[in-house]
């Protein structure tokens, strides 16, 4: 009786592996064929943006959710070949969706932040910025930080949330900028004298731009010294060296 029970035991289930065998053949053949596809997929897809001339950052961060989002119909076409439920799946990954964002609501901000500064381009992979009081070049920039490197030497993470709330200031955009400089002397000098040479100083220097004019102005008179206003265009790489060079050739005409 035990030995026919086995049997019929034994039995049953074989004829459910023969009946339920070409679901699971043909769900693995969908999983092999779907991630060889994605594969394919992911490849031409990035070709096209990279003949678009697209930045990598975007270029990145477009292929992961393509990606991404393959890769979920792709599981959930293979589970339901295999003749499971797809709702009660839904419903755990909302579930764990809502869990997820109640608990990383800062990391969602800083994700919409990276979403506004890949979409809108305020700066990019390279440029000189100032923002949360830093300055540095940008370097990398990822979906939650953007990543500085500043003159120091030093790598500062600044998270994209408060990056794309607040003021950037962005060197790069234009190929030039004007350096303002404040030249003191004392009243012991001759006024016309001083301003004249510092308008021989900006116009002679190699690296000051003809267009727009410097200009050199009085602009203030305190208790001991006259302050002239030197007011240059430089390209931005230039700026540091004309700045030093211009105070510099200054020394020798002013008198303290």
């Amino acid at each position: 009786m035990e030995v026919e029970k086995m049997n019929n035991f034994f039995v049953h289930y074989f004829n459910v592996l023969i009946d339920y065998s070409p679901r699971v053949v043909s769900a693995i053949l969908i999983a092999l064929i779907g991630i060889w596809g994605i594969k394919i997929f992911r490849k031409v897809a990035e070709r096209i943006m990279v003949k678009r001339e697209l930045e990598p950052t975007v270029i990145q961060f477009i292929s992961d959710i393509l990606i991404w989002g393959a890769r979920i119909l792709l599981f959930v076409t293979v589970i339901s070949r295999l003749g499971i439920e797809t709702t009660s799946f839904v419903a755990i990954f909302g579930a764990i969706g809502l869990a997820v964002g109640m608990s990383l609501q800062g990391s969602l901000s800083n994700f919409a932040g990276g979403m506004l500064i890949i979409m809108f381009k305020p700066f990019k992979v390279g440029d000189n910025i100032e923002a949360q009081g830093e300055t540095g070049k940008v370097m990398e920039i990822h979906i939650f930080t953007t990543k500085i490197l500043t003159a120091q030497n030093q790598i500062i993470y600044i998270p994209n949330g408060v990056l794309s709330n607040g003021k950037i200031k962005n060197f790069s955009q234009k190929n030039m900028r004007r350096s303002d400089l404040i030249v003191r002397t004392g009243y012991d000098s001759d006024i016309k004298v001083v301003k004249n040479e510092l308008e021989s100083i900006v116009k002679n220097h190699p690296k000051v731009l003809k267009s727009p004019a410097p200009e050199v102005t009085v602009n203030e008179l305190t208790d001991a010294t006259v302050n002239f206003a030197v007011r240059v265009w430089v390209k931005n790489a230039d700026l540091s060296s004309v700045n030093s060079d211009i105070l510099e050739q200054s020394k020798s005409i002013v008198k303290l």
